[in-house]
Parts: C-alpha cells; structure tokens; sequence
C-alpha cells in the first residue's frame, strides 16, 4: 500500500536505537522510551498560502534522517509496519 500524506504532513520511520547495556541491567520494552529519530518515508505536497494559491516548498524529502519531539504526530501503522503522521513544524532538525 502506498500513501502520501497531505499538505504539510510527512509520513516518518521511527529509527530503532542501538541496543546499549549498562552495567549488565536489561531494560524490558515496555519501560524504554519510544525513539525520537526517524527516516522520512514520504512527503506532502506543501503548506498552501493564505489565499490558496501558491504551495510553499517543504524543506525534507524522502530519505532525511530527522529528530522530532516525543510527543509529535499521529502513530499509524500501515502494512503491520508502525510510522507517525506529522507536520514539517514538529520535525526539530535533520539528521547529516
């Protein structure tokens, strides 16, 4: 299945964290906070101006690593696969 998200909004990966020990302590999933990297997987047409007619440019494309706030976007899982829904204002920075 194919998506491509709406307006401002991208579709995100969350990037899984390198699995680090401490001290030989094992933390269980659940505990673990959720990554706040990810790959962009697809990208919106744009944010439309005031009057409608002119589309802004988004600044990311498909393929940017990025780093988002923890409680950004919309978690959605496609084909048994988990992604978040965003705007382009809740992505922090680019990954280089």
């Amino acid at each position: 299945m194919k998506i491509r998200p709406m307006n401002d909004r991208v579709l995100v990966k969350r990037l899984e964290p390198k699995e680090q020990m401490r001290g030989g302590i094992i933390i269980p999933d659940t505990a673990k906070e959720k990554p706040q990297e990810g790959e962009i997987i697809a990208v919106g047409p744009g944010k439309r101006s005031e009057d409608g007619n002119k589309v802004q440019a988004m600044n990311v494309k498909a393929g940017d690593k990025v780093l988002f706030g923890k409680y950004a976007g919309t978690d959605v899982k496609i084909d048994d696969v988990d992604y978040i829904i965003m705007r382009e204002d809740d992505i922090l920075g680019i990954l280089e």
